[in-house]
């Protein structure tokens, strides 16, 4: 998350078209939907309607999409003709899933495609249109509208392509449900940038980092192992989580009391109960864990079960780090684990002081 010090500075780089900030920072406009470079030509936006994003990706999945006046992805001066090429086909059907025979029909090499992409942006071509499909279903999410088929204000993408997108995302849109079950999607804002929250009435399902790494097929596959459709809205447990994450990072709240549904395999929800045994500032490794629960050869397993963990902070997946130490992956990125450690430890210390 960007501090509000370095925000000011963005924003007077903004107004300045200062192009030393050129791939620095990324300007999302909440009035228009799109994200821009520093040195965009179009007219500046007030303070309070600029969201800041350290990469593309991250602008993307906030539902914002490439500026038509400066093109942040395809400007000539920084990319190549190929990521021109690509970023256009991208807009021109954001729904689309690429497939082999796509990059055929543009005459572009899809392992060119990727290591241009990785090189320039931090990310493969197909990472970079799944998050431009997941940004088009969590701007939805965002509004918060029941309405899949509502068109969009900006008029830049069809109502069909949203619609398409949405849905093949997460699920059927509304009118073609009929008795199908029903998760609701919320989208939260915190400290460390929005989450996603998905429930039904009584339990929660889903609670991930809107930015994080394969979130599309998280929720690809929570809808298939429910059978059910995900559409904008909120429920109880969506309340409640909302609630409870304001009291945590407020630093109010060490034990969260949401109801939550465990959709795993019998070993990963043992590894998941272990996960909420350990105490707030503190932290334990995947061997501890392993041990823990009876299986001290299964270190291996018990990281790819904290790895598929979906209901971050809640299940505490951050509190595990490597035996040796490092802190070790997470799904939110480095940066969130360490201050959410850090986070904890504090008022952990602070309340055995009192």
């Amino acid at each position: 998350m960007i501090p509000a010090d370095l925000k000011l500075v963005y924003y007077r780089a903004l107004i300045d078209k200062k192009s030393e900030y050129e791939g620095i920072f990324y300007v999302g406009v909440k009035t228009t939907g799109v994200f821009c470079r520093p040195t965009c030509p179009a007219r500046k936006p007030k303070f309070e309607n600029c969201e800041f994003y350290e990469t593309a990706k991250e602008a993307l999945l906030a539902s914002f999409r490439p500026c038509q006046r400066c093109r942040p992805l395809s400007h000539p001066s920084h990319v190549s003709e190929l990521i021109q090429k690509l970023v256009h086909a991208v807009e021109e059907n954001p729904e689309r899933r690429w497939t082999e025979e796509d990059f055929r029909k543009l005459s572009v090499d899809a392992s060119t495609a990727r290591r241009q992409f990785k090189k320039r942006f931090g990310m493969t071509f197909v990472e970079y249109a799944r998050a431009r499909r997941m940004g088009i279903a969590l701007k939805h999410i965002r509004a918060g509208s029941a309405v899949i088929e509502a068109q969009l204000s900006a008029g830049y993408e069809s109502g069909s392509g949203f619609r398409d997108a949405f849905s093949r995302i997460m699920g059927a849109a509304p009118a073609q449900l009929g008795n199908q079950p029903i998760l609701k999607a919320s989208w939260l804002d915190t400290q460390l940038g929005p989450m996603i929250a998905i429930a039904d009435d009584e339990a929660l399902y889903l609670l991930e980092f809107v930015d994080r790494r394969g979130l599309e097929r998280e929720v690809e596959r929570l809808r298939r192992r429910t059978k059910s459709s995900v559409i904008p809205g909120s429920a109880p447990p969506i309340r409640s989580i909302e609630s409870e994450l304001e009291d945590y990072f407020e630093g109010k709240l060490t034990e969260f009391n949401t109801p939550l549904r465990l959709l795993g395999s019998p070993f990963q929800k043992r590894v998941w109960e272990q996960l909420r045994e350990i105490p707030p500032g503190q932290i334990t490794s995947y061997a501890d864990i392993a041990v823990a629960i009876g299986k001290p050869g299964a270190y291996r397993a018990v990281a790819q079960a904290n790895g598929a963990n979906q209901l971050a902070i809640v299940i505490p997946c951050h509190r595990v780090i490597n035996l040796n130490g490092d802190l070790g992956g997470y799904g939110g990125g480095i940066l969130r684990k360490r201050w959410l450690l850090g986070h904890e430890k504090k008022w952990s210390t602070e309340e055995q002081t009192r």
